[in-house]
């Protein structure tokens, strides 16, 4: 899905407007999202639906139709058009990258940042739906991306936990991990994105035989 509206949208405009209309949806769980929404074989929903997503189902009232333009013009001809070339396996997606203070805080922010990310990518790859057939390859990727993502929020609810101790030396071991498995993370989006394109195209590919459920990401 994409938009031939012209615009540039750097990324400090996208967090500008983000904040100044009080989204809820943080910058990078916007980015996931979307790009999960691109990559989704579901064919009926509009970037504007989308963009609705992340105010909760509806978007923000504008004083003007100046602003409205505004907002298409940032989040679709410039966010969404840049998510897209990502549809290439020349040009892989990646993660927001973030350095991690290890400290109890730091490390569960880290955490929390990338299982919102990672549900983000299940929620625009299903939309309204809870199960979807993908292709094989897209289903392998979106099972191991559910397991990392129980691993990220593990995580967070073990630092949330006060009466647990966390020396500096086990959470700068922790944060080398976490690294890690993020590698792990944008390796198995660029698969879904690679393999639900190439369905798109109609090139065959596999089905699996039973859906993928957007359950196991919650």
């Amino acid at each position: 899905m994409n938009s031939s509206l012209p615009g540039t949208g750097s990324d400090q405009e996208v967090i500008a407007l983000l904040a100044r209309y009080q989204c809820p949806t943080p910058f990078h769980a916007v980015r996931t999202l979307i790009v999960g929404n691109i990559a989704s074989p579901l064919l009926d929903v509009s970037p504007l639906g989308v963009l609705a997503q992340l105010w909760g189902g509806q978007l923000p009232e504008f004083e003007s139709a100046d602003d409205a333009q505004e907002l298409a013009r940032v989040l679709i001809a410039g966010l969404w058009n840049r998510l897209a070339q990502h549809q290439s396996s020349r040009s892989p997606f990646h993660l927001l990258r973030h350095e991690v203070v290890p400290s109890r805080e730091g490390v569960q922010a880290f955490a929390l940042m990338r299982q919102q990310e990672l549900e983000a990518f299940a929620e625009g790859l299903f939309g309204s739906a809870q199960e979807l057939y993908l292709p094989e390859k897209a289903h392998h990727a979106l099972g191991i991306l559910a397991e990392v993502r129980s691993m990220f929020a593990g995580t967070v609810e073990l630092l949330s936990d006060a009466t647990k101790p966390a020396p500096a030396d086990e959470l700068k071991g922790l944060v080398r991990n976490l690294q890690q498995v993020s590698l792990i993370a944008e390796a198995e989006i660029n698969k879904a994105i690679l393999s639900c394109k190439r369905a798109r195209g109609r090139h065959l590919e596999a089905m699996a035989t039973i859906p993928a459920s957007k359950g196991r990401f919650h």
